[in-house]
């Protein structure tokens, strides 16, 4: 089979147009051995190769002495089938620039709102291979957006196109949808032809949408037998993008409850929710992380952002229900009854229900081991995935036998990841081997399970939205096995927000950028490539720490002290440069003496004595007993040293002694730069510091205007490149929707580069992103984005009202227009016109978290609208542990709530 690539395309200079493919005739996919076109003048390029391959995957490239460039958008495919029956194929492509609806190539549209589905998807006559000796000419196109109702058609100045009738228009077949194609007779078409595209309604052939611009033109094609011609033409050309919208649910599967669930939401539960979300007229689930946190077997592994792989699944999502029964009758029993027990509490029992669940399957493995090991199913799992799976199933292995996920506490040179010692494992002896097959068999069922929940989701049309987190566990299998690609040495998080005014300090290590671009950030495309498996559309978690992220020392629990990275610190000159005098003083923790009383009150001589000295005239500093916010942790967490130093003395005492000792070891003015000797970070907040107070009035104004130019101007240039050098090769290596959660300290340039990467925002009403305004307007918000009502790090809304009333007055009055006194409780009157107005956003999602849609009925709202929170970011050892108060089956039954919410999004027009 001899296949001729031709393209138009113009270089400039001695550039030449190459193509990177993935046979050996086109280099193997390698870029370095991409195989060059030859010129054949007027901007026309061609490549013949001979080859046997069933499928090639393709794309072009520029290859110059400055490097390869690759075409900006859209990887082509060559199929076999489109040369069946003929010795030499002809294939013309066209250099193709991001189109304007890229958005709607993603697979939540692709694959999930506009895919073809079932009877849905229909092969025309025109395109059955076996006939393509004689239908030599194959034109194909690409168009996403078609409702399953319509169809595309093809019109032309010929008779076999209906000669511009399009009535006579052929219909394309989406058979490769969102490609489109048609099969014609190059015999009885006459050229140059004409033709032009356009969408109708299947059955009537009305509502017809044409696309815009000229019509497409083949001036000729070669006149030889035995060939075939494929026109891969531009996509559908339509100037207006697509002003699509969607609704949808926010919820953790964690806090989901069915009559079948086992003390926590589960696999099968989220089909039941796809259900809900299909009866209410949504068209998006988003969820929390579920990977496996398990790391000590307590409630502290609640934790769904602190996971031991970035691969595997947490066993505690797995449905006991679709698992299958236990033969030992007594045994079935006793589980039943922990089950009947577990969902009967309010809260997640986090300890017990991963036990019995974990014991449930030990018990379901062991009898059927032999079966389930031969199994043909489970053994392709183990091949395919063994790259992650084989790691993690060691890890958890050593974990269990030395009771800590801390690999450094590991013995046996275990502690450092042997990549020719883990299969060693399968062969040491029958319980390790038994152990092994147990972890593998745990995945293999959770996979399944979680993708059929996935399919069914799609074949529902219903978009699962997963979650990114930013950061890996620092013991975690990733920690153990891939060390090289973080900074184990420092730990991340953010920088103080209206989360917390001590900013985050999240434990995890920072990523190594500079290794993970060695092979083009594969670490990460993995990541992208196995979520894709479950979902459509993905939150980046944190996406600013794509630009940057807060780097925080290992000896400090707060974050006030960190400082972000990559970064450009400053000289000691440059500071000066803008009026104030630096002194190496303002770097370390110190307190002047005349403000410990305003510290530590009536304690404040005894603190002097015992954990303070003195490093200058009339200042004081931590001595070594607290000289870190790490031993100043760990001393208070020690109760028996509390006890015996402090027994007269109230827990509000002690509070304040520990929160006195932080201040102090905050109290600098600049943070000095771990990687460049003498350059400095001026410290985030610093004007809250006594250390500032103590300024004069000169020096206060101009460490402002240092302080402000650095946080909010000298980094903008800088961080866009960072975040499109580091998000560019990622986005394009997936086909999922990406959104960002872009909350917090946000540079000028994070919104142009999630624009030029069509990368959806996330837009809090109470949260404005535009200084000096108190409430987001939801009309102003961009296209790109997914407006919410409140997000799992914030109080759901009837909590918000309750807790916040001086800000919920305000907003009752200048957001929703009504005067008087605000109610203390949030109404149903009064959630439907929040719940309304977020419908009614310019956002392109609009996701509303469970919690909230409930508070649309008084008689399903739960009476403590405080129970509902599910996180708080202020608390580093908040237990995650909310459950619905009712179950699905129940919201199912909810006859006028569903109503209610399918009326309003029907109404809201997504």
């Amino acid at each position: 089979m001899t296949i001729i690539f031709n393209i138009n395309y113009i270089t400039s200079g001695k550039a030449k147009l190459c193509i990177t493919g993935s046979i050996p005739e086109l280099g193997d996919s390698r870029p370095e051995q991409a195989v060059p076109m030859e010129y054949a003048g007027y901007g026309n390029w061609k490549l013949a190769i001979d080859t046997f391959a069933e499928e090639i995957t393709y794309n072009y490239a520029i290859k110059s002495d400055s490097g390869m460039k690759h075409e900006p958008w859209s990887r082509k495919q060559f199929i076999r089938s489109d040369v069946v029956g003929v010795k030499v194929c002809y294939l013309y492509d066209f250099w193709t620039i991001t189109p304007k609806d890229e958005l709607f190539y993603t697979s939540a549209f692709t694959k999930n709102i506009f895919a073809r589905i079932g009877t849905d998807k229909k092969v025309s006559s025109n395109v059955i291979p076996t006939i393509f000796k004689s239908l030599r000419l194959k034109i194909k196109v690409l168009c996403p957006y078609i409702e399953r109702t319509q169809s595309l058609y093809i019109t032309g100045n010929c008779e076999e196109l209906g000669h511009w009738s399009p009535v006579k228009a052929l219909e394309m077949s989406d058979t490769n949808f969102p490609e489109w194609e048609v099969r014609l007779n190059k015999e009885v078409v006459s050229f140059p032809l004409e033709y032009k595209f356009f969408i109708a309604d299947k059955n009537t052939r009305e509502n017809i949408r044409w696309e815009t611009g000229e019509n497409r033109i083949i001036t000729d094609l070669p006149d030889a037998e035995d060939t075939g011609f494929v026109i891969a033409d531009f996509p559908f050309r339509n100037d207006i993008c697509p002003a699509w919208k969607g609704a949808g649910t926010v919820v953790p599967v964690f806090a989901l409850r069915s009559k079948k669930s086992f003390g926590i939401g589960d696999f099968h539960d989220l089909k039941l929710l796809i259900d809900w979300a299909k009866l209410t007229g949504q068209k998006v689930i988003q969820l929390l992380p579920m990977n496996d946190t398990t790391s000590t077997y307590t409630w502290t592994d609640s934790y769904p952002y602190n996971a031991i792989s970035t691969y595997a699944l947490h066993p505690i999502y797995i449905s006991l229900s679709e698992l299958g029964k236990l033969k030992d009758k007594k045994l079935d029993l006793m589980y039943k009854q922990k089950q009947i027990a577990l969902n009967k509490s309010k809260d997640v029992k986090y300890e017990e229900v991963l036990k019995y669940k974990l014991s449930y399957c030990r018990d379901f493995f062991n009898r059927n081991e032999t079966q389930i090991v031969r199994n043909i199913d489970f053994q392709s799992f183990q091949v395919y995935n063994m790259e992650w799976l084989m790691p993690y199933a060691k890890f958890c292995y050593f974990r269990d036998k030395y009771k800590t996920s801390s690999f450094s506490k590991w013995e046996n040179g275990e502690a450092i990841y042997n990549q020719l010692q883990t299969f060693k494992l399968l062969e040491k002896d029958a319980n390790s081997t038994h152990e092994l097959y147990f972890i593998f068999f745990l995945q293999f069922v959770l996979h399944n399970q979680f993708k059929a929940a996935a399919d069914y989701a799609r074949s529902q049309g219903i978009i699962l939205k997963g979650d990114l987190p930013i950061g890996i566990s620092r013991t975690s299998v990733e920690a153990w096995k891939d060390s090289s690609l973080f900074n184990t040495d420092m730990q991340a998080g953010a920088p103080p927000d209206m989360f917390s005014s001590t900013g985050q300090n999240w434990g995890f290590p920072t990523y190594n950028w500079e290794m993970m671009e060695k092979d083009d950030y594969a670490w990460f495309k993995n990541r992208f490539r196995n979520l894709s498996l479950y979902f459509d559309c993905l939150r980046i978690d944190h996406i600013l720490g794509f630009f940057r992220i807060w780097e925080i020392p290992l000896d400090y629990t707060q974050g006030l002290c960190g400082h972000f990275r990559p970064a450009l610190p400053l000289t000691e000159a440059e500071i000066e440069a803008f009026g104030f005098k630096f002194d190496k003083q303002y770097t370390k923790p110190q307190i002047n003496v005349g403000f410990l009383d305003e510290i530590f009150g009536e304690l404040a001589a005894e603190i002097a004595e015992k954990n303070l000295k003195k490093v200058r005239y009339n200042y004081l500093g931590l001595n070594s007993l607290c000289d870190s916010q790490r031993k100043i942790e760990d001393f208070f967490s020690d109760k028996s040293s509390l006890k015996d130093m402090y027994s007269r003395a109230a827990f509000r005492k002690l509070q304040v002694i520990k929160d006195g000792l932080f201040k102090i070891s905050n109290e600098v003015l600049f943070i000095k730069d771990p990687y460049e000797k003498n350059k400095y970070h001026p410290r985030i907040n610093a004007y809250n510091t006594y250390a500032y107070q103590k300024l004069s009035e000169q020096d206060k104004t101009a460490f402002q205007q240092l302080s402000d130019h650095f946080f909010y101007e000298h980094h903008n240039e800088f961080w866009k490149t960072v975040a499109l050098k580091h998000l560019t090769p990622l986005v394009n290596s997936t086909d999922m929707l990406i959104c960002g959660e872009d909350l917090g300290m946000i540079p000028k340039s994070v919104h142009e580069v999630m624009d030029r990467l069509h990368i959806l925002s996330l837009e809090l009403e109470r949260t404005p992103k535009v200084d000096y305004e108190e409430f987001t307007s939801l009309q102003s918000v961009p296209y790109l984005s997914v407006s919410t009502t409140s997000t799992h790090d914030m109080e759901p809304l009837r909590s918000w009202w309750e807790e916040e009333s001086h800000r919920t007055q305000r907003y009752y009055q200048s957001v929703l227009k009504q005067d008087g006194i605000a109610m203390t409780r949030l109404d149903t009157e009064v959630a439907e016109q929040i719940i309304i107005n977020h419908l009614n956003a310019t956002s392109m999602l609009t996701i509303i978290p469970l919690q909230d849609w409930i508070t649309l009925s008084d008689a399903l709202s739960r009476t403590d609208g405080m129970s509902e929170r599910i996180n708080i970011p202020d608390n580093p050892h908040h237990y995650w542990n909310y459950r619905m108060h009712l179950t699905i089956e129940q919201l199912m039954q909810a006859h006028e709530l569903n109503q209610k919410i399918r009326e309003l999004i029907d109404k809201s027009g997504r």
